[in-house]
């Protein structure tokens, strides 16, 4: 067996070490080698290791380095030795001076001139901490590599973090990778495992690499949460995070000082520990003041506080916030013309939509009779069953009448034990019902469960939901029930039939996507819908309408999920 000797750089259990000293055993005694070690890897730099070299399983010799492959080469003309020089001198120069550029030049993508204001204003100012808030489509991603790639020129940063909605990780992955060269890993459940198998369980898995990618939903874990605190310490020099869909970490409530969420704490805690931070989000504003406050002042608490109105003068130091249509009025190419035409379907009173509608309302308003007296949570949760009914409806009665059932079942199992009056109810009824209002986004944990999965949560939350509700008692009970008997009647009766505004679309593709009635040509139609019930509906009436013409059976294909972001 061939030994190593001081000063080779060896690979054991998985790691690079450098040999400090090699202890010959004496054979006759069948001693075996002690060799001393330290290790070369980043998350373990200079730690010690004493092995015995004939026991180690996957101990190998490095093959050594040296200059003879470039000597044989020869040298560099003068000319071509000066380009490389004065090269070197440029990238000198660029590190200090805010207006010289290198990141466009080694992107792998064509740069549109919009693209590069995010990088001049992320280098004016001391920390990057910079709002990019641009309009869908317009290249945030692109704007976001661009200011990475030239901070890590600049050696400005060493370690990023890139915080994403869950169904956009690997996305984010393969742009940096292809679009700027650079490698980022993505921290999930089969990274840490990979990891803690190499190095022991007791490894923090954020100290093997200085560029991760990690979702939405991991980082609202403790579990990879607390490691990385530990990686970051109170505050890291050098350190840079790129925070996806930043709206979501937004308070979402319109109160005072609003209500955080548990993502809004969990970025709060971890931004404030690195050094720059970069948010991206093409809807930055919710629509309550209070809330637009408290995510700016996770982004730059020196200049914002939660609770006090945003000056627009500090507020454009750290945002840069571009329509479409305000590129293409200065000129700026590449964008379609986009028409927005209303159809104005005819008024029917025997619309059972419009009765639905008058019901709804008038059990709001049974509701509400008896609202002033009951507990938070309990107004809390009739205020989100009702305006979860309200959106339904809008979408369509199919929709209404599989979310009323899941209503009546919560009413039927109402619980006997009260609930107690105080903030904390009301803040836990907003977090566990909160998603009534709407359907599960990209930066949900459930965004990518398939529809009998996500039908069975949405039942089970309306059910726990309508569990909260203050019982009615007397004439009021009476009259609530008997409009429940007749919303239910009317919405389990029309819940299969076509509404004015699907009769209106299928004469549409009809009309534009059909030749002689029978034969499509090439124009394509897509349909988007926040309901799955509405989505099974819609799929229903459509194939229905369509019913003999050609290939009838290939013309609509539905998208959920997963499946529909890679289309």
């Amino acid at each position: 067996m061939v030994l190593p000797q001081p000063g080779n750089v060896v690979r054991v259990r998985s790691r690079q070490f450098l040999v400090d000293d090699v202890r010959v055993g004496d054979r006759a005694a069948k001693q075996q080698t002690v060799v001393s070690l330290s290790c070369l890897d980043d998350d373990a730099q200079g730690q010690s290791l004493e092995v015995l070299w004939e026991t180690e399983l996957d101990a190998e010799i490095a093959k050594p380095h040296d200059w003879k492959s470039v000597v044989s080469k020869g040298f560099d003309e003068p000319r071509q030795f000066s380009a490389y020089l004065n090269t070197q001198r440029w990238n000198l120069v660029t590190s200090t001076n805010p207006k010289l550029f290198q990141a466009p030049h080694r992107a792998g993508i064509e740069i549109m001139s919009f693209q590069v204001e995010p990088l001049r204003k992320a280098l004016a100012l001391p920390r990057v901490n910079l709002f990019i808030a641009d309009d869908v489509g317009l290249g945030k991603t692109i704007e976001a590599g661009l200011i990475l790639r030239e901070l890590l020129i600049r050696q400005k940063v060493k370690r990023v973090v890139v915080a994403a909605p869950p169904s956009v990780v690997v996305q984010w992955q393969q742009e940096l990778d292809q679009r700027f060269g650079l490698p980022f890993v993505i921290l999930d459940r089969d990274y840490v495992q990979r990891r803690r198998k190499e190095r022991g369980f007791a490894a923090n898995p954020w100290k093997t690499h200085t560029r991760f990618i990690i979702s939405h939903a991991l980082l609202r874990d403790e579990q990879y949460a607390a490691p990385m605190r530990d990686w970051l310490g109170t505050f890291s020099a050098g350190s840079l995070l790129i925070l996806d869909e930043a709206h979501n970490a937004a308070p979402s409530s319109s109160s005072k000082y609003a209500i955080d969420s548990h993502l809004t704490r969990v970025v709060r805690d971890v931004a404030r520990r690195f050094e720059h931070r970069l948010f991206l989000s093409a809807t930055p504003h919710n629509g309550h003041s209070n809330s637009f406050s408290a995510l700016l002042e996770i982004l730059d608490p020196q200049r914002f506080c939660r609770g006090v109105p945003v000056d627009a003068k500090q507020r454009d130091t750290v945002m840069v916030r571009r329509l479409k249509s305000d590129l293409k009025a200065v000129g700026v190419p590449g964008f379609p013309q986009r028409d927005v035409v209303q159809v104005d379907l005819p008024r029917d009173d025997n619309d059972p939509t419009e009765k639905l509608l008058a019901l709804l309302d008038e059990y709001r308003d049974l509701r509400d009779e008896k609202m002033d007296s009951a507990p938070k949570s309990a107004r809390a949760a009739a205020k989100l069953v009702i305006i979860s009914l309200q959106k339904r409806l809008l979408s369509s009665i199919e929709a209404f009448a599989c979310t009323l059932r899941a209503h009546r079942r919560g009413l039927a199992k109402k619980a006997a034990k009260a609930v107690a009056d105080d903030a904390r109810a009301e803040q836990a009824v907003q977090q566990q019902f909160g998603r009534m209002g709407q359907a599960p986004g990209a930066d949900d944990d459930d965004a990518d469960l398939n529809e009998d999965q996500l039908r069975a949560d949405d039942d089970a939350v309306m059910e726990r939901a309508s569990a909260h509700f203050v019982e009615p008692v007397g004439e009021v009970a009476k009259r609530e029930k008997a409009v429940l008997d007749e919303m239910t009647s009317i919405a389990e009766a029309h819940r299969g039939v076509p509404d004015p505004r699907i009769e209106a679309l299928a004469a549409w593709i009809k009309k534009n996507l059909l030749v002689d009635g029978t034969r499509w040509n090439d124009r394509r139609v897509l349909i988007f819908t926040e309901w799955m019930d509405t989505k099974r509906y819609l799929e229903t009436q459509l194939r229905a309408a369509i019913d003999g013409t050609d290939l009838a059976e290939q013309r609509i294909d539905v998208f959920h999920g997963e499946r529909a972001h890679e289309v």
